[in-house]
């Protein structure tokens, strides 16, 4: 297999700098690549329809919460099960997996439908995250994936500290708001469609009656919270 990766790395194919952008990335050298090459793939790439990468992304998302639970649970030898909860939902959340993988770049490898805008803006890159977890762990078993998600994900880009002290459920600071201020709220589903393999939610924060604010997610839970931080973000502009 290293004889086949020096004979890329000698020629101009176009797996070269994909190899170079992916051994800088994980610190180590894939054996194959066409795991890799998948994790990357969009399914908004028409042409790549039948080959893109949300089944890696369905593996790799179960093996980053099997390798954050144990580290938070080693970690934290006395904080009871709901810390621990609430510190790894915080850290596998979608909005924090997106962050990390826009400081690792990942945004410049994924191949995406450019044309489409608002993909840009989504969590695209989050999910290639967790996709190339599964594309790692595939290649290379669990253990190098469990030194992979410790070294280059949580020790490189995850602020543990601030994560703790910072709340991010934004549901419960809105209703704890509403409440203080003596307002009627509610979060209502406003929309449901298929998008791709998988439906999307768009849940609407109605305040006294109007609707201030939107958000969408793969479900419920995850659309609420980002329709509340929206709604947080408009009501304190105001």
């Amino acid at each position: 297999m290293r004889r086949f990766i020096n004979r890329i790395l000698n020629s101009s194919s176009p797996d070269k700098q994909l190899l170079l952008q992916l051994e800088h990335l994980l610190g180590f050298s894939p054996s194959h690549i066409a795991y890799y090459r998948i994790a990357l793939m969009h399914r908004s790439r028409p042409e790549e329809i039948s080959d893109n990468n949300e089944r890696l992304e369905f593996l790799g998302d179960a093996i980053l919460g099997a390798i954050v639970a144990e580290y938070l649970f080693k970690k934290y030898p006395y904080q009871p099960e709901g810390y621990l909860t609430e510190l790894r939902s915080k850290i596998v959340r979608r909005e924090t997996m997106n962050n990390v993988a826009l400081r690792m770049g990942l945004n410049k490898m994924v191949q995406y439908n450019q044309n489409d805008r608002g993909l840009s803006r989504s969590h695209i890159f989050g999910n290639a995250l967790e996709a190339l977890i599964g594309a790692v762990y595939l290649d290379q078993g669990f253990t190098k994936t469990r030194k992979f998600i410790l070294n280059q994900i949580i020790r490189s880009y995850i602020d543990l500290d601030t994560m703790e002290s910072t709340d991010t459920n934004f549901k419960n600071q809105l209703l704890s708001w509403a409440q203080r201020s003596n307002r009627i709220l509610t979060f209502d589903t406003i929309d449901e469609k298929m998008e791709g393999t998988r439906k999307l939610f768009t849940v609407g924060i109605v305040l006294d009656g109007e609707v201030v604010a939107t958000g969408t997610g793969y479900n419920k839970k995850e659309a609420g919270q980002v329709a509340a931080k929206n709604a947080l973000e408009t009501l304190n502009k105001g």
